[in-house]
């Protein structure tokens, strides 16, 4: 019987999901007369260990991914499950996206005192938010808000919505949901006002490109849909050489008619201050194409100059 170590951050988000993956795979191994089990190995990123600066300021890509691929690669654990959002374009040589599963609510959403939504924040409202994504869009929305950064897991975040004096905190509708506190949500923020960041609400499961017993039981629990969408908005990212630091945003969908499959992608580039915000909504069948489309319309209106500013300024290292 084969044992397969499944590598994850430690924050109770990420052992929730992994979890809840290791469970899938579990019930289709036996649906499959596929003989294995599998041991829980957590593992701690610089994303986590470093927690007083925002991550525009931390530097670098793959922040909550980089240690737990060298154990891959070190084969101290066969997959990994990581949030899609936090996955840099480029993968180590060796490595593989091995699923993708069905994708949980991309937007993101408001916790506030008093139940308010974004338009019913009072002026000047405090708002905390580590994304610069999120501060551009939000700020471009309503450029009285205050925006501050705020680190941490999601109930360290939701402490100090009381106790730092935040009116509002901004986050992932996933981590609420797959956590289990979607009843704490105070509104939801429409893709057309905040466009997600790059496979919000989706699951990347990693392995080694060479494992084929682990590659066919993954098989088993790829969406194709969320593949799909997932690539398009990937591509838009390889192409302006973003992460998860980088105030840029792409959401797709996937529609199946009798004609084909069509995808819709929306994507943006911002200045962190709100002040400039670009967007393109294009349609398209070939996601990798359609991406890089996307990234060269944004381009033409000066995407690069924006993204090259805020590297300039210090707001992205």
């Amino acid at each position: 019987m084969r044992t397969i170590v499944v590598g994850t951050r430690q924050s109770a988000l990420a052992l929730t999901q992994t979890n809840q993956v290791i469970d899938e795979l579990k019930e289709l191994s036996r649906q499959n007369g596929i003989e294995c089990e599998f041991e829980l190995r957590k593992i701690v990123t610089k994303g986590d260990r470093i927690l007083d600066v925002t991550l525009s300021k931390v530097g670098g890509k793959g922040l909550f991914v980089k240690e737990i691929e060298q154990a891959m690669m070190d084969k101290e654990i066969d997959i990994a499950v990581h949030s899609m959002k936090d996955m840099p374009f480029e993968l180590p040589e060796g490595l593989m996206v091995g699923a993708v599963p069905k994708r949980q609510d991309p937007r993101d959403v408001l916790i506030t005192k008093g139940e308010k939504a974004l338009d019913e924040l009072p002026q000047g409202a405090l708002v905390g938010t580590s994304s610069l994504r999120r501060s551009s869009q939000l700020q471009h929305s309503r450029p009285d808000l205050r925006i501050q950064p705020v680190r941490g897991n999601i109930d360290s975040r939701l402490r100090k919505l009381e106790s730092e004096g935040f009116d509002a905190i901004v986050l992932a509708a996933a981590g609420m949901h797959r956590i289990g506190w979607q009843d704490r949500i105070s509104a939801y923020v429409p893709p057309e006002v905040c466009v997600p960041a790059v496979g919000q609400g989706a699951l990347c499961i990693e392995c080694r490109a060479d494992d084929e017993f682990v590659l066919n039981l993954l098989s088993k629990i790829q969406d194709d849909d969320t593949a799909l969408a997932v690539r398009a908005e990937r591509s838009f990212l390889g192409r302006l050489n973003g992460g998860c630091q980088v105030p840029l945003g792409a959401y797709a969908t996937v529609e199946r008619t009798g004609g084909g499959t069509e995808l819709s992608l929306t994507a943006m580039v911002g200045s962190p201050d709100g002040a400039e915000l670009l967007k393109e909504t294009l349609r398209g069948s070939d996601p990798e194409a359609l991406g890089r489309e996307a990234a060269e319309k944004l381009i033409a209106r000066g995407a690069d100059r924006i993204l090259a500013e805020a590297y300039e300024s210090g707001q992205i290292e």
